[in-house]
């Protein structure tokens, strides 16, 4: 996949995987950052010895809405960047399911299929994807979602044919 496209591009990709991005390791460090940032500071996140002994999962796990939250920086490492587009907003999840755990110290990866893109008024393009989250050496997923953004662009700069 090309790190760049054009809006004009973007139809022909519908149906593809459009990229898969870098690993990440989620480590204790970073589930106590979003523990303090979220005011979510259940045991099986932030207290690795209790989680050992008192929890289903042998250790910490990350939180789902953290997992969740590092799809941005999956969408940059794996999506090539529309030339057009002066701005990117996240418009929402369909299907969202927290499938399994994230360790302390796993690693994971965005895996991106565009399922739709349409243009919306003369400004906006519609971008669905379905996305999935892999962890590695990991059977299931961490998680699986539908996730539709908006890139925003110039309307001069609308393709003719849509």
């Amino acid at each position: 996949m090309p790190k760049e496209i054009s809006l004009a591009d973007v139809k022909d990709l519908v149906g593809s995987e459009v990229g898969v991005s870098d690993w990440i390791t989620v480590d204790q460090a970073m589930i106590d950052a979003f523990a303090k940032a979220t005011l979510d500071d259940q045991f099986i996140h932030t207290d690795p010895e209790r989680a050992r002994n008192e929890s289903p999962f042998g250790g910490t796990i990350a939180h789902g809405f953290l997992t969740l939250s590092l799809l941005s920086a999956m969408n940059y490492s794996a999506l090539p960047k529309i030339r057009e587009q002066t701005m990117g907003i996240n418009y929402g999840f369909d299907k969202l399911h927290f499938v399994a755990p994230v360790k302390s110290g796993a690693r994971i990866r965005g895996h991106f299929t565009l399922a739709e893109a349409r243009f919306r008024g003369g400004a906006m393009l519609m971008n669905t994807y379905d996305v999935t989250v892999e962890i590695e050496d990991e059977k299931k997923p961490a998680l699986t979602a539908r996730w539709t953004t908006i890139s925003q662009f110039n309307p001069e700069d609308r393709p003719e044919d849509v």
